[in-house]
């Protein structure tokens, strides 16, 4: 068997963020190459990546990068287990390394992404020993004329993109706080899809039936009732109707007519949202 120094441990630990012992064994098993050890402790990393299959990544940060350059933006939510690992360096550069690669390789599909970062996932499984993931990303170009905003809060639990109708460096980064703080789903009412208004008349329609004070009204008065109650429930979720953030006393819209301004879309992420959390045991 091979003799392996400690300087060699410390140059694969420096490498792979590995512990003493696993460094050890992957020198002693490779001839005391650090090439053939790194690649054998990625290996063990895929074997470990795989048995954590079953565990629950949902901790982990969201990030924003705008490349003014290239008229695109990109916005990511990457995941892992805890709150410890995703405050650590190695999880940041991780996420970092992720957004470089994604604006580089401009990759269509969530499954190529994956293929596209699947290096840099298992060694930081090898590194971190959790279960990670790139859970999702959408890279946003503008058009001539148009301007990004965002903002990130908390340090990366939350991250926001606006894709602006012109630029508007008063506004810009003020209206993606709102959108992280309000969390709007929908920019007005005529962007509500159809599926999430009949669910809400549904609703609707099942109080007023319920509702004895409107028992004896015509159907067309109940109907407008409806109407009225799925419009009110919607509107709270419509950027444009919410009371500006900085201003209460107007509306976002009425902020954005003042400046000839048009929100052309954005993206809210949330770290974890819609993630079944397992309750500790």
């Amino acid at each position: 068997m091979p003799e392996v120094t400690i300087e060699l441990i410390k140059v694969l630990r420096e490498r792979t963020g590995a512990g003493i012992m696993d460094c050890k064994r992957a020198l002693q098993e490779n001839g005391g190459d650090v090439e053939k050890a790194v690649d054998f402790l990625r290996e063990k990393g895929i074997a470990k990546a795989a048995s954590k299959a079953t565990r629950i990544a949902a901790e982990g940060l969201t990030a924003v990068s705008i490349c003014e350059k290239c008229g695109k933006a990109i916005i990511v939510e990457v995941n892992c287990e805890t709150d410890f690992v995703s405050s650590s360096e190695k999880f940041h550069k991780l996420v970092e390394d992720v957004v470089d690669v994604l604006f580089t390789k401009q990759p269509a599909t969530l499954d190529e992404a994956k293929r596209l970062t699947a290096t840099l996932f298992t060694d930081a499984t090898v590194s971190m020993g959790e279960k990670l993931d790139l859970r999702r990303y959408v890279i946003v170009a503008k058009k001539v004329g148009q301007a990004f905003g965002s903002y990130i809060h908390m340090g990366g639990k939350i991250s926001v993109l606006v894709l602006l109708s012109k630029p508007c460096d008063e506004l810009a980064k003020p209206l993606a706080m709102h959108i992280a703080a309000n969390n709007p789903v929908y920019i007005d009412l005529k962007d509500v899809p159809s599926a999430d208004r009949v669910r809400e008349k549904a609703i609707a329609e099942a109080e007023v039936k319920d509702d004895p004070k409107l028992q004896g009204k015509p159907d067309q008065v109940k109907a407008m009732i409806v109407e009225k109650k799925v419009d009110k429930t919607l509107s709270t979720s419509c950027l444009v109707l919410q009371n500006y953030l900085m201003d209460d006393t107007k509306t976002v819209g009425q902020i954005l007519k003042e400046n000839g301004l048009e929100v052309v879309s954005f993206i809210r992420y949330q770290v974890g949202e819609g993630i079944a959390k397992r309750e500790a045991e």
